[in-house]
C-alpha cells in the first residue's frame, strides 16, 4: 500500500524558514518523480516543486524560484521542500504527490503571518 506522509509545517513569520518533509512507503522510492502541491483557501491546487527520480532535475513555480529548493533521499524514501524567505502568500496546506503512482499525502498546513 503507498503512503505519503507529510510533516514540518506549522506558523511562521514573514522572512522564515521552514522544512517539509514527505515519508514514502509501498513503493519504489527511488525510481519516481516526486512533487509537492499546495492549496490556499479558495484556490485550486497548484504545483510548487518537482524532483525527477534521479535527483538531477528540478521544476519549480515561478512564485517559489530562489526560494524554495526540493531535495530526495533515497535511502531514506523522503523527499524534503525547505523554504525560505516565506512570504504570507505562501500560507495553504501543502501536498506531497507521487505522480506516477497517483498518490497523494494527508497534507501540512503552512502558515505565514506576523
Amino acid at each position: 500500500q503507498v503512503q505519503l506522509v507529510e510533516s514540518g509545517g506549522g506558523l511562521v513569520q514573514p522572512g522564515g524558514s521552514l522544512r517539509l518533509s514527505c515519508v514514502a512507503s509501498g513503493f519504489t522510492f527511488s525510481t519516481y518523480a516526486m512533487s509537492w502541491y499546495r492549496q490556499a483557501p479558495g484556490k485550486e491546487r497548484e504545483l510548487v516543486a518537482r524532483i525527477f527520480a534521479k535527483g538531477g532535475i528540478t521544476n519549480y513555480a515561478d512564485s517559489v524560484k530562489g526560494r524554495f529548493t526540493i531535495s530526495r533521499d533515497n535511502v531514506k524514501n523522503t523527499v524534503y521542500l525547505q523554504m525560505n524567505s516565506l512570504k504570507p502568500e505562501d500560507t495553504a496546506v501543502y501536498y506531497c504527490h507521487c505522480p506516477g503512482r497517483g498518490s497523494w499525502g494527508q497534507g501540512t498546513q503552512v502558515t505565514v503571518s506576523s
